[in-house]
């Protein structure tokens, strides 16, 4: 992917409230400011999704709701025969239009969130690794 430079004249007021937050999340007033558009943007395409920050980084979610790597974790467990869209509402409790937003983000961003499905698996393998190292030390 090739980068390319853009000019935008903001008001003080919003350049002020950048370079605050710039400082509050340790990135560029030019990383934070690229962030922000590109997650707006995919926002914009796909409304009801939200970006939310957590320990692991900034991932995409269900306004109100869970995570998209976690709707498109139970989908794609799901059998394949089966309505598995409403199948995930059914056992997440979450609305069919729910889950269709989920899953339209996965449609068009799927490398994104398969890394976070690759993520989590990773991180619930190291976790697994350490209780059963510590269950061993305790002869449990």
């Amino acid at each position: 992917m090739s980068s390319r430079y853009l000019s935008v004249r903001v008001e003080a007021e919003t350049l002020e409230s950048l370079d605050a937050a710039s400082r509050r999340t340790g990135e560029s007033r030019s990383q934070l400011a690229k962030r922000l558009l590109e997650e707006g943007l995919h926002m914009a395409a796909h409304p009801g999704i939200v970006f939310r920050s957590g320990p692991a980084g900034r991932r995409p979610g269900l306004a109100g709701g869970p995570d998209v790597w976690e709707v498109v974790r139970l989908f794609l467990g799901l059998p394949r025969d089966e309505d598995r869209s409403q199948q995930v509402a059914d056992l997440s409790g979450l609305t069919p239009a729910q889950v269709r937003m989920a899953l339209g983000y996965y449609a068009d961003y799927a490398d994104e969130i398969d890394a976070w499905l690759r993520r989590v698996d990773e991180e619930a393998a190291r976790a697994e690794a350490r209780w059963r190292r510590e269950k061993s030390l305790f002869g449990a």
